[in-house]
């Protein structure tokens, strides 16, 4: 409602310092407080001052505007974790073959590196999208009354939560999309022939995996599903689409099926795994692999999730959001307030 009031706010200079330059170079309007005979305005200069400087901002506010003021924090947060995690994967999937062996796995970074980064950003945003309303609950049952206000960092952090999801949503699709670029790659084509060569040379008539075929049906599975309601998440935040819907319905979708969401990509993460968890040789110069970071933060939110649902928490916090407060800690916070 501040960013509307705002914008109508600047729509409505805009135009009052437009009117002011068409009254001055208007001879009608600038002659007629000192004479009463109309004279004939200079209707090209008229023109020229419409067509050009209507559609115009004046330079004084242009410089005062922000550029998408609210999505600062979301892309800030993006690239943080973008970087640090591309870093962290060429340690392990460049780095360390070429100082061990020698190896020149350099080709990696274009394709496969950026696409073990990207789900791994997209996942982390997604669970910053519900972090902050579950320190939100905190802070009001630790303060026992919804009155009280959140730090500015949270009141930040909340408001750019849709900017969280859309963000989480672009790396998402670019990760589907680098995922079905995989048997495109002429790297990819040269080991399938090795693969094969391999197993004329051993003799096998049937390279078939159950257990790898079942870890792949399912996870891609699930990664699909969790695409396909990450995009319906995405859809909802178009303001068009969220004002055609009531609270009730676009809390719904946001915040049930948007854990949903979460928990979806979190069993993704997990069976990609699969039995990795014990594999020695994943850990790389003592590091764990890319997957086991992904899923610490979702794994933290959706416990604090389960852990706000139980009853005893669960009541106190409907009763604080319908207007309660406890009135011990109230009585505390004043006299602490008056000391």
């Amino acid at each position: 409602m501040e960013n509307r009031k705002d914008i109508t706010n600047q729509e409505e200079l805009c135009e009052m310092k437009t009117r002011e330059k068409m009254e001055e170079h208007d001879p009608l309007t600038k002659n007629s407080r000192d004479s009463s005979t109309p004279k004939r305005p200079d209707l090209f200069h008229l023109h020229q001052m419409t067509g050009f400087d209507e559609f115009e901002c004046p330079a004084d506010l242009r410089h005062k505007q922000e550029l998408f003021p609210q999505w600062h924090l979301p892309i800030k947060m993006a690239a943080i974790i973008a970087l640090i995690t591309f870093l962290y994967t060429c340690l392990r999937d460049v780095i360390h073959p070429f100082v061990m062996t020698g190896a020149h796995f350099f080709y990696k970074i274009p394709i496969l590196v950026i696409n073990k980064v990207l789900p791994v950003v997209s996942i982390t945003l997604l669970a910053l999208v519900y972090l902050p309303g579950i320190i939100a609950a905190a802070f009001q049952l630790h303060n026992g009354t919804k009155y009280k206000r959140f730090p500015d960092w949270l009141n930040k952090w909340m408001l750019a939560r849709k900017q969280f999801g859309l963000l989480s949503f672009f790396f998402a699709s670019l990760h589907a999309i680098y995922s079905l670029s995989y048997p495109m790659r002429r790297s990819y084509r040269y080991k399938l022939l090795n693969w094969a060569y391999e197993q004329v040379q051993q003799n096998k008539e049937d390279a078939w995996v159950e257990h790898d075929v079942w870890r792949m049906e399912i996870y891609v599975s699930l990664g699909i599903v969790a695409l396909a309601l990450l995009a319906l998440l995405a859809v909802t935040s178009i303001p068009s689409v969220s004002n055609s819907l009531t609270w009730r319905e676009f809390h719904y979708i946001q915040s049930k099926l948007g854990i949903f969401c979460l928990l979806l990509g979190t069993i993704h993460a997990l069976i990609f795994a699969w039995n990795k968890w014990v594999d020695v040789k994943q850990f790389v110069w003592y590091t764990p692999p890319t997957f086991m970071i992904a899923i610490l933060l979702p794994a933290v939110v959706l416990t604090c999730k389960v852990i706000l649902l139980l009853p005893c928490y669960r009541k106190r916090i409907q009763k604080i959001r319908h207007g309660w407060e406890d009135p011990v800690k109230i009585n505390k916070a004043e006299v602490a307030f008056q000391l």
